[in-house]
């Protein structure tokens, strides 16, 4: 069956980002193209998977699809989807627990804070963070931290899920959790744009690959 416009949860048209590289005394500042012309919409249940070389602008694309940066060029249309982004070292409060984390990511997308807490008990048995749940996040590996951000991502369910690479860190026990996962969010009604350097992580568990 056809995807109907009506299905569009977020478009972008001609979506263009630039970012300036500081000049020196004599010289005027340059700009740097990070994306240009970009424009694709996103529907309702899919999973778009985004690659391209280092520098691309994969981890921009993501930002401006979340609403953290505007455009300089073009337009972003949301149609009232809940978006949340999960990168590594993205969103936390280095000098609160996990606990405090969750509860401030669960907010940001939209849900009350004893929304939040109801499921902290899932979060923290998915995370596997155990005690470390009442530690500074600043004493958690990159891959606590992602593992920590994926589990409040699955609890919470945003309409939009963006994910920054972060399939690919931790042990190898928990990559494969994660991505049972993501292949039963795949199966629902969840919406997901991936990043990855892995082609095999995007063939499997991608609908539709954007290169940029």
């Amino acid at each position: 069956m056809s995807q109907q416009r009506s299905d569009i949860i977020i478009s972008l048209h001609n979506v263009g980002v630039r970012y300036k590289r500081r000049g020196g005394v004599f010289r005027k500042p340059e700009y740097f193209q990070a994306l240009e012309d970009i424009t694709f919409d996103i529907h309702r249940g899919e999973t778009l998977g985004i690659v391209g070389r280092n520098g691309a602008g994969k981890s921009t694309l993501l930002r401006v699809v979340a609403g953290i940066i505007q455009p300089d060029d073009g337009v972003v249309i949301n149609y009232g989807a809940s978006v949340s982004l999960l990168a590594l070292q993205a969103g936390f409060d280095a000098e609160l627990p996990g606990t405090d984390n969750a509860i401030l990511s669960g907010m940001l997308m939209g849900y009350t804070r004893q929304q939040v807490e109801a499921r902290m008990e899932g979060i923290t048995e998915f995370s596997e963070l155990g005690a470390f749940m009442k530690e500074p996040v600043k004493t958690y590996s990159s891959g606590m931290r992602a593992r920590l951000g994926f589990s409040v991502a699955m609890y919470m369910t945003p309409d939009v899920l963006l994910l920054d690479e972060v399939l690919s860190v931790g042990d190898k026990q928990f990559r494969m959790k994660a991505e049972s996962e993501m292949v039963k969010k795949i199966h629902s009604e969840q919406t997901v744009l991936l990043v990855s350097h892995s082609e095999s992580q995007v063939k499997k568990l991608c609908d539709k690959v954007i290169e940029i």
